[in-house]
């Protein structure tokens, strides 16, 4: 009798260095607290279990969920979906800076069995929200070592692709792919959240 597999896990990169934040974008507050947490929450919501993938010298809050330390020194998305790959069978891949992944979205991916599922929400490809099988590491490492472009690196995955129209019943793509960037996006995410505490009445 086979063995059900496991879920894959939500790995939440944090690697990148937040200069237009100071530094320190895992650790800056949004709605009371660190960025980063937000989508951990989101996939708490999903019923996933979640991990962080950052550099040594990220500078982290306190977390509820394990750190994977991504040992090479490129600063290059794939580095981290690569390092949780070398732990975990399949992983759906989030940026930390990104607050506003549905919980339902995430479920979405964690369903699919190919080699990789990404969103395509307009004209590209995008890698994250996205999941990856440890059958997808040798592309994705021999696209790091060729620097390629994210773009070809995605399409020679020959990914399932979750087009434009099927996200809608996820949300507003604007706030779904949202990354908090500048201090005028904290503001933005800020604002649409104040904004959803309103209309849900909760405080």
């Amino acid at each position: 009798m086979s063995s059900t597999p496991r879920p894959p896990v939500v790995a939440v990169l944090a690697g990148g260095r937040g200069t237009r934040l100071g530094g320190r974008k895992a650790t800056v507050p949004l709605a009371g607290r660190p960025l980063l947490h937000h989508p951990l929450e989101s996939a708490s919501r999903a019923g996933l279990e979640a991990v962080v993938v950052a550099k040594r010298e990220t500078q982290l809050p306190e977390l509820p969920v394990p750190v994977i330390y991504d040992r090479d020194t490129t600063v290059h998305p794939l580095s981290g979906v690569l390092a949780a790959l070398a732990e975990h069978e399949a992983v759906i891949a989030v940026a930390g800076d990104m607050p506003f992944v549905p919980p339902a979205l995430l479920r979405r991916l964690a369903d699919h069995q190919e080699q990789a599922v990404v969103t395509r929400p307009g004209s590209f490809l995008q890698p994250f929200p996205a999941l990856y099988r440890a059958r997808a590491q040798r592309s994705l490492y021999t696209s790091l070592m060729s620097e390629t472009s994210l773009q070809e690196a995605l399409e020679r995955l020959g990914p399932r692709v979750i087009e434009e129209g099927e996200l809608l019943a996820y949300g507003l793509e604007t706030e779904i792919f949202m990354s908090v960037n500048t201090q005028d996006d904290l503001l933005t995410a800020e604002r649409w959240i104040a904004q959803r505490r309103q209309l849900t009445g909760a405080g």
